[in-house]
């Protein structure tokens, strides 16, 4: 099973333009958990192989803001796959066989 979920999360009670200081932190924490990731400007892909470990994820994401902030807001979308995996390469992938390379 492929589990995708995009979320993004951040402290709303703090003063400055950018939340990237808090960020890093939570991006840190996913880089170390050894999931597949992919950073974008407007959020995060992780890709596992069940509900249980993509939601740890977003729980423990939750952990490392909860210290630095009164308020955390997040959205979170899941695509969940039975009998696939490593979609978080695939799909895009799939895409770029119909019509080149997107990413540059």
């Amino acid at each position: 099973m492929s589990v995708l979920l995009e979320f993004a999360m951040f402290p709303t009670d703090k003063t400055g333009d950018s939340a990237s200081e808090s960020v890093s932190k939570v991006i840190k924490m996913i880089k170390d958990s050894g999931v597949s990731y992919k950073l974008t400007a407007m959020g995060t892909i992780i890709e596992t192989e069940t509900l249980a470990e993509a939601l740890d994820i977003v729980n423990r994401s939750y952990e490392v803001l909860e210290p630095l902030a009164k308020r955390v807001y997040s959205s979170i979308k899941l695509d969940i796959r039975k009998g696939k995996d490593n979609r978080l390469i695939q799909k895009i992938k799939s895409v770029e066989s119909k019509i080149g390379k997107v990413n540059q």
